[in-house]
């Protein structure tokens, strides 16, 4: 095992680019499938075992198991994240982009009946006709078929940003697009046909994938099966503090799908507003948050059993902080021990809103195994 972990290339050079699922929707710092794959070669998942990713984000790791026929648990704060992992790991029934055409023409022709939700700053960002556009569209998708409202609510989210007066998904200022609601209405369209085409291309049996809504920290073993120890391996990638601040990325979608972003900013780990409070976050809780994390996997995984995690450092008023270190070291004191770590190079296009994010140039995958009984 050591030597596949050693002689493997954690910086995935090589890669040639995600598939049409990795890319339904805009998600910062997602997983490379290449990173799950390649641990799911080298770790064992024990029979009749899940693997649990307790920071799912775009469902990556939930992919790559049910491509395996592995069942697979994911847990995410961020309601945007929990829609992409669902829609990615649950069937589809045929017709999604006919039941869009549908959604499309229902909502021209109620655009000046639409409710337009009380969004903050909402003429800086959206302008008039898209705001009909989208409420139109919002209102239209609530009556849709049930089984389709979730693809169709993640086609509209994925082009909330495009249509918007955003820059883009990582620049936060405003420019005139001139979007005109015939744009909102094909875009909207565009992107549940690609939903649907990548979908229906999934040449894998579904095995089940539970996508939990959840701030980790709080959740209970009795949540993930109680005492039964049913989680065979961990591999994940934990938000880190000051870095990318996933509710603000995802700010106006959650608005726009009725959802609420400042209930997940206050609970977001590392969301750089909790360093810049009177009283602010450092390192320090970070690992504590982690010791929470670590303790409730300690609680439901098998014995011996492993956790893998991806993590970055971060830069907190001018300090380097090495968040492996202090994952190893809580780890360790949960009875975790380090089984393998090594660096990797981020891809020079990753971008984030904190633009110090940039500096940091590698992470360490980090594998522990639980050693307790």
């Amino acid at each position: 095992m050591e030597a596949r972990f050693v002689h493997t290339d954690w910086s995935f050079s090589s890669r040639t680019g995600p598939n049409p699922i990795e890319a339904l929707h805009p998600y910062p710092a997602k997983f490379v499938a290449d990173l799950p794959r390649r641990l799911l070669d080298i770790l064992p998942v024990p029979r009749g075992t899940a693997v649990l990713d307790p920071f799912c984000g775009s469902g990556t790791t939930l992919v790559e198991c049910q491509r395996r026929g592995l069942p697979a648990v994911g847990i995410d704060l961020n309601p945007i994240a929990c829609l992409i992992s669902r829609v990615k790991t649950s069937p589809l029934a045929g017709g999604l982009a006919a039941t869009a055409a549908s959604v499309v023409g229902e909502a021209a022709g109620r655009q000046e009946a639409a409710h337009i939700p009380d969004l903050p700053k909402l003429d800086h960002w959206f302008a008039p006709e898209v705001q009909l556009a989208l409420a139109g569209l919002t209102a239209a998708i609530a009556t849709a078929r049930p089984d389709h409202r979730d693809a169709l609510r993640l086609a509209l989210s994925s082009i909330v940003v495009r249509v918007s007066n955003q820059e883009s998904d990582t620049r936060y200022a405003a420019i005139c697009k001139k979007v005109r609601a015939a744009d909102v209405f094909a875009g909207f369209h565009r992107a549940a046909d690609r939903i649907e085409k990548a979908l229906a291309a999934r040449d894998y049996a579904l095995a089940p994938v539970a996508v939990l809504e959840s701030d980790t920290t709080a959740v209970s073993p009795n949540e993930l099966g109680g005492d039964g120890r049913r989680v065979g391996l961990v591999i994940t990638s934990p938000p880190y503090p000051n870095a990318y601040e996933y509710w603000l990325y995802h700010k106006y979608r959650m608005y726009w799908l009725g959802m609420d972003p400042l209930a997940v900013k206050v609970r977001e780990i590392g969301a750089r507003a909790h360093f810049f409070k009177r009283n602010p976050h450092t390192a320090d809780d970070f690992a504590r948050q982690m010791k929470q994390t670590l303790e409730l996997l300690r609680a439901v995984l098998v014995r011996g059993g492993y956790v893998c995690f991806v993590i970055g450092r971060s830069r907190i008023h001018g300090r380097i902080v090495d968040n492996a270190a202090i994952m190893e070291e809580v780890g360790r004191s949960v009875g975790f021990a380090r089984v393998f770590s090594a660096k990797r190079a981020l891809a020079a296009a990753s971008k984030s809103f904190n633009p110090s994010y940039g500096r940091i140039k590698t992470e360490t995958i980090l594998v522990m195994r639980w050693t307790g009984t």
